[in-house]
This record gives C-alpha cells, structure tokens and sequence, in this order.
C-alpha cells in the first residue's frame, strides 16, 4: 500500500478520531469527478515540483473542530480578534480575554489533527515536502508528527510573561485562572478560533493573575493582531521557500500580509505557486495552480495519484 494512502487509511479507521479525510454526504461539496480532477492537477502539481514547502492557515484546521476567522469571500464571519495594544494596556480586555479562554481553550487543546494534518507528515517523511509553515497556533501539525513546521504566529499552548519571559503550559495557567475564578468553571458558549468563546458578560470580577516571578502580564504566546512577528521567524519562513522549488497554500485567503508575503515572495522568486483552499484568495493572480475546493476531499482523492 502507497504511504500516504496507509496513513489516511489508519486515520479513518481509528475509533477517537472523527475528522478525517472520509468524504460523508454532508460534508462532501464536490462530486466525485470534480474531486478526482482537482486532486489529479494537485498530485501532477507535487510530483513535478518537489520538495515544496507548504504554508497552511486557518482551512485545515476547521475539521478538527476548530473555527475560522473567515468565510469563502475573506470576510471576517465575527468581530475581529482581540488587539495585541488593547490586551497590553488595557485590564478590562485581559478579564475579557482570559474568562472567554476557560471556556474555548478546552476544544483546541483537545482537538486531534485529522487527514490532511496526517497526508501532510507523511508527505514530509517522504521527501516530498521540505518545511510547513503554518498560521495556526493549534499545534496540529505537530500532534500529527510533523517535525519541521514553523509556527508563525506562535503557539496557544503556552503563555509567557511579558516583562520577565517566564513561560507556563497554557493548561496549568488556567488551573490557575479557574482556582481564582471558581464562578467562571461552568459556563458554556459557542467556541470562536483561537481558543476563544462567543461568551459576553460582565467580566469585571473575573480575577487576571500576574506573572508569578514579577508581576507581569501574561499573555499566550502567539501573534495577536496588530503586532509583529519576530523577524528570525519571518527571515525561517523566506529560508525554507528559497530552499523548495515550489509552495503549496492550504486553507488559507492570504488576507493577513504576514501570509500573504511569502505566496508573493515565491511568485517574485520563480518558484510555483499552488493554492488549495475553498473561495478566493489574496494571491489567486499569484497563482500557478488555484483549486477552489474542499480540501479533505481534493487531498483524500490526491493520495491515489502520488
């Protein structure tokens, strides 16, 4: 049995996870030949220009559970994320932030990587993929086995203080976060990305623990908006495009620029550019190869082709 084939096979027999890449009447947008078609021109796309980096968003996360920010036009489906200057200055943002955060950070720490998590690692041990670079914080690329993914915008599962660089596991912060805020155990909401929760109340009681070596403020470790990624990672991100022949996006519109640069910098450079995400993007003029498709289908029929 081909690899690949093997591992989205494991996948979808294993009883704990449900998010693989089996196409179900409900969640199979595309017929049968559309799929085959599509995963054809991608598999084609990989032979001819291996080993590719890919740079994966916000897409291939929601069949693990996890929502996105965006829907099919670019538009953001809520209000947009917490500001990094605003959770900086402001105490009210931090309650708000880290009272919402015990109710929806539970569903991404126990979220488990699905198919195209898995195609991508074994990918990876093949040769075929040279780095991931990844707009997630979920880390599922990494529960996935994947040992070289860059993770731009940083990861949920730990906080750090932003004076003194003291990090915690995110889990044990918030025994913490619940043992000073017992009222707060119990409550239910809709969970929003990022480890967020659609929850609004009064948050002004909610107690905000500082950083236990000097009092600062602790903030998870990722990207918020409005800030910077810091430029070694960024200047990683250029290194391992510069080091493929081609770069592969998956589940992502490039809106952000901190995505958007690295599709922009491959079309200036001459390498490929292959797009594989449902409804438009940044970089479609950009692009090579634009599939505007599912991606567990188009990645489930690709593995045939490989």
């Amino acid at each position: 049995m081909n690899p690949v084939t093997e591992s989205v096979s494991t996948l979808n027999k294993h009883p704990q996870n449900t998010h693989g890449l089996r196409s179900t009447n409900n969640a199979a947008r595309l017929s049968v030949s559309e799929s085959e078609s599509e995963a054809e021109r991608l598999a084609q796309f990989l032979r001819a220009n291996a080993p590719v980096t890919i740079l994966t968003g916000a897409g291939i996360s929601t069949a693990s559970g996890i929502p996105d920010y965006r829907d099919e036009n670019g538009n953001w489906k809520r209000k947009q994320p917490v500001q990094h200057q605003e959770f900086m200055q402001s105490l009210d943002v931090r309650r708000r932030y880290w009272a919402r955060s015990l109710v929806g950070w539970p569903v991404m720490q126990n979220a488990a990587p699905n198919g195209a998590h898995l195609f991508i690692q074994t990918l990876e041990q093949q040769g075929v993929v040279h780095r991931v670079i990844t707009q997630n914080v979920d880390r599922l690329h990494q529960k996935a086995g994947s040992e070289r993914t860059i993770d731009l915008h940083g990861r949920a599962d730990e906080v750090i203080c932003m004076s003194c660089g003291e990090r915690h596991n995110r889990h044990d912060w918030h025994q913490v976060c619940a043992s000073l805020n017992p009222h707060f155990r119990n409550l239910q909401a809709d969970v929003a990305p990022d480890g967020d929760a659609d929850l609004e109340m009064d948050f002004s009681g909610f107690n905000v623990p500082d950083c236990q070596q000097c009092e600062g403020i602790m903030k998870p470790d990722v990207v918020f908006f409005g800030d910077n990624v810091p430029r070694p990672r960024v200047d990683e991100c250029f290194e391992a495009i510069d080091q493929s022949r081609a770069l592969l996006v998956i589940g992502s519109s490039l809106m952000v620029y901190s995505g958007f640069r690295f599709a922009r910098h491959a079309s200036v450079t001459g390498k490929p550019l292959a797009i594989l995400t449902r409804g438009r993007t940044r970089a479609d003029e950009l692009a090579t190869l634009q599939l505007s498709a599912d991606i567990g289908n188009t990645l489930q029929h690709t593995v045939k082709y490989l």
